[in-house]
């Protein structure tokens, strides 16, 4: 079936078909709905490839992810299509599984499309040269994984340094003191940043530092690497999990060793979601603030894909602590098994 077909069938101009699908001009909802009925009756599909080689661009926004396994980066990824879908976009997506060279060939496979605009969470902290060398023709917007020093195009990403910071202060007005935290990789800026925000508090208030764990991005690796620490270690007071897979490593670990939260260990997670309130014990966590996030991302791109060529600008996001009941209030041990509990006097005073 051909455009032309669809045309005849839902009684409108071969034009009006286009518009319909390639959302280059507005169409009024009764010419919409009768040619999309029409379409479905003569199941007739877009032939995007054509189209590209007669606008020599595609209405197609490519976007890289590091795992797909992540509801972070899926979270994220969902809200971006809602949007694009809006102004008329499709979304090809693609992970790179964490892996610099599988990166590269997902890239080229994206800019074989010959895409309108690119969103893109590198898996290192190195900048792919690929789009280095398309920056100048490409639209594009790093997302997410951005390393402090900045970038050569756009880039949106939360503070970091302070979402650490937020955790580690929490614990501290609580009482606690031996804190592990529970990282991906430290090849990765965001979490140096997030380890950076935790270890700067404990030393300047109370002049400690963290255990940190790498524990990978796999979640059932993690629990393991996590489990065998505990096995080997004095538990620690409290944890944080700097990512939303390293929290679920981390309480899969305390649950293998009948280690109860937040007595005797508390626990702060990283993101979210609707399961971190679906338990017998709400997890206390850092949430990112993913909807503003996305919503940046999509009007940086917007105005970059519209002719903005104004110098690459950053935009650095605000997270939030959503307080549950993971966290108990401490001032110390009496022994390795029995937790001490406080007042809040004495909680002031410990924090002095």
């Amino acid at each position: 079936m051909t455009i032309k077909d669809v045309a005849a069938r839902a009684g409108v101009s071969i034009a009006t078909v286009s518009n319909v699908f390639s959302g280059t001009k507005p169409v009024n909802q009764d010419l919409r709905e009768r040619v999309e009925k029409a379409a479905r009756e003569l199941s007739y599909q877009l032939d995007r490839a054509a189209s590209q080689l007669r606008s020599g661009q595609a209405r197609v926004v490519g976007v890289l992810v590091p795992d797909l396994d992540d509801v972070f980066f899926t979270s994220l990824v969902s809200r971006i299509e809602v949007m694009a879908m809006k102004d008329g976009y499709d979304v090809i997506v693609a992970s790179s599984r964490d892996d610099v060279e599988l990166e590269q060939s997902r890239l080229r496979a994206l800019l074989g499309w010959r895409p309108s605009g690119l969103i893109a969470v590198p898996c290192s902290d190195v900048a792919p040269a690929l789009l280095r060398s398309e920056a100048d023709r490409l639209p594009m917007v790093f997302a997410d994984r951005v390393a402090p020093e900045g970038s050569f195009v756009d880039t949106v990403a939360i503070d970091n340094r302070e979402a650490g910071e937020i955790a580690a202060r929490h614990l501290m007005e609580l009482g606690h003191r031996e804190i592990v935290l529970a990282a991906s990789s430290l090849e990765i800026s965001p979490i140096r940043e997030r380890v950076r925000g935790v270890s700067e508090m404990l030393h300047k208030t109370i002049g400690a530092a963290p255990v940190v764990l790498e524990l990978t991005s796999n979640g059932e690796r993690g629990a393991e690497i996590f489990s065998g620490w505990l096995e080997r270690n004095e538990r620690p007071c409290a944890v944080i999990g700097l990512t939303n897979v390293t929290t679920l490593s981390a309480l899969s670990a305390l649950a293998r060793r009948q280690i109860d939260i937040p007595d005797p260990v508390s626990v702060i997670g990283f993101d979210d979601y609707p399961w971190m309130s679906a338990r017998k014990t709400g997890l206390t966590a850092i949430r990112q603030p993913i909807e503003e996030m996305a919503g940046v991302i999509w009007e940086r791109l917007s105005r970059r894909m519209s002719g903005d060529r104004s110098p690459a600008c950053p935009t650095v996001l605000k997270t939030s602590l959503q307080v549950r009941d993971s966290v108990r209030a401490v001032i110390g041990r009496q022994g390795p098994e029995e937790p001490q509990r406080a007042s809040s006097a004495e909680i002031l005073k410990a924090a002095q």
